[in-house]
């Protein structure tokens, strides 16, 4: 089913794979998007990051050391060198291609708001803005955006838990709380500023803190994890691997989903 907008989801929670679905394939790339698409996903996220040579590609380090054992960093790297080493890496037009007919969430790796005119360009001439929310890490950029692109959506991707109305004033459409730190207080006072609510599962670290809870890495999460978003009502749900809440778990996407109804 094509994906709507990010105004008003017709089903929530709308089921987000992150990194594209990186316990289905490959992060970021477009085998991971046609393995999400297939597990039932709404949308598919992905990274931003630039290359030396101005070119916007799909990578979640700044680093190719993690997952590539090469120590350098993606903003060092010409286009041509990076594929060379990556050869499944996306530009941010080809996933723009990639991801349709989903929605798209670009996290926007980039502090320097000269980027932004430059991704907004690529996403307006892609015809994919209805389809498209960025992700931003500070609330200087999410002003930033609502002076060049009024009708995007934007996930607020801020540090700070309790700063959702400084986000929505800053312009603000969506507000991402980590699992870990998504109460029901929380989630009742991002609804509350008329913002959507986004919940990322897992720790914020690929090697997951024993003394944390909850005790998964990024993007993982178990049946009981589930089940405890669910009653926060949640518009979206973050996780590696979009079957969990799509084929093996549907009745946690049907509890979030009579949850809003009911507190709406």
């Amino acid at each position: 089913m094509p994906f709507i907008s990010w105004i008003n989801p017709d089903h929530p929670p709308l089921v987000i794979a992150h990194r594209g679905g990186a316990l289905l394939a490959a992060e970021n790339t477009a085998g991971a998007f046609q393995a999400a698409m297939a597990g039932g996903a709404d949308a598919v996220e992905t990274d931003v990051r630039r290359t030396t040579d101005g070119v916007y590609v799909c990578l979640h380090d700044a680093d190719l050391l993690r997952l590539y054992g090469d120590p350098r960093a993606v903003a060092e790297l010409d286009l041509a060198t990076l594929r060379s080493l990556v050869p499944a890496v996306m530009t941010l037009k080809q996933a723009i291609d990639a991801s349709r007919p989903l929605g798209l969430l670009l996290d926007v790796k980039l502090m320097d708001r000269a980027n932004l005119p430059q991704i907004i360009n690529e996403v307006a001439a892609s015809g994919a803005m209805a389809r498209i929310m960025l992700g931003l890490r500070d609330i200087a950029l999410i002003t930033a955006v609502r002076t060049i692109a009024a009708d995007i959506a934007i996930l607020a991707l801020v540090a700070d838990p309790d700063s959702h109305a400084t986000a929505r004033n800053a312009g603000a459409t969506w507000f991402r709380l980590w699992q870990g730190m998504a109460t029901p207080e929380r989630a009742a006072a991002v609804h509350g500023e008329g913002m959507r609510l986004a919940i990322m599962v897992g720790q914020p670290r690929s090697v997951p803190l024993p003394e944390e809870h909850p005790h998964f890495p990024v993007g993982h999460i178990d049946l009981d994890g589930l089940k405890r978003l669910a009653l926060l009502a949640p518009d979206a749900i973050l996780l590696d691997d979009p079957r969990l809440l799509t084929q093996a778990h549907p009745t946690v996407r049907s509890l979030a989903n009579v949850t809003a109804t009911s507190s709406a």
